[in-house]
């Protein structure tokens, strides 16, 4: 019987998370640029640049995901988040007008779940944000699905270094789905097996037989 030492977890879909999965692991872990909107004391230490035991209002620096979203209330204003760069309209643009020119691991990893995460955050261009994501993956997955049935026993390395962490886990199970039709052509699929189990007992029995 085949054993793995670890089983993948899927990530969390849109803006929930799945705490069990490395990728949102990984994910909460990417760092956002923020400013602070009040002071922060005695957590200086945090800005490597600045030698002052409290960060000042108005400061800019970068943290991560997890701790932003800790920090962020809509109410009580204590930091406001920046876009990153590939989410602001200047790269909206490139998008919207050809995504699959676009390397979107060179651009994130997590392109599709940081950019799900950030609407968390208020701003006047989430709408854009959102439409952008959903037009980006619409874009590109026929060309990420189509890649993944035509690459039988190929070295597929250079067909998903520009994929997204998404679009590779759609790649994979593209390519599983070819893999699982082409035993079935071969009639390979339908082969029935004995367990492990019926062997060791059938073993057991041959030598209680044997004098």
């Amino acid at each position: 019987m085949d054993t793995q030492s670890y089983v993948s977890v899927p990530p969390g879909v849109g803006m929930g998370e799945n705490f069990l999965s490395l990728d949102d692991i990984l994910l909460c872990h990417e760092r956002l640029p923020i400013r602070t909107e009040c002071i922060f004391p005695r957590l200086g230490f945090l800005e490597k640049s600045s030698d002052m035991q409290d960060i000042p209002e108005g400061s800019k620096m970068e943290l991560p995901l997890w701790l932003c979203k800790g920090l962020y209330e809509r109410k009580k204003r204590v930091l406001s988040v920046e876009l990153p760069k590939v989410y602001r309209e200047g790269w909206r643009t490139v998008f919207n007008a050809d995504p699959k020119v676009v390397d979107l691991h060179k651009m994130g990893p997590y392109y599709y779940g940081l950019g799900s995460q950030m609407l968390h955050f208020e701003s006047p261009e989430n709408p854009d944000i959102a439409q952008t994501l959903l037009q980006t993956f619409i874009g590109r997955f026929r060309r990420t699905m189509d890649s993944s049935q035509n690459a039988y026993n190929e070295d597929t390395s250079v067909l998903v270094e520009r994929l997204d962490c998404l679009e590779k886990a759609l790649f994979r199970s593209g390519q599983t789905g070819l893999h699982s039709f082409q035993n079935w052509e071969k009639g390979q699929a339908s082969q029935l097996t004995a367990s492990n189990l019926v062997l060791n007992y059938r073993k057991r029995k041959i030598t209680d037989v044997l004098p």
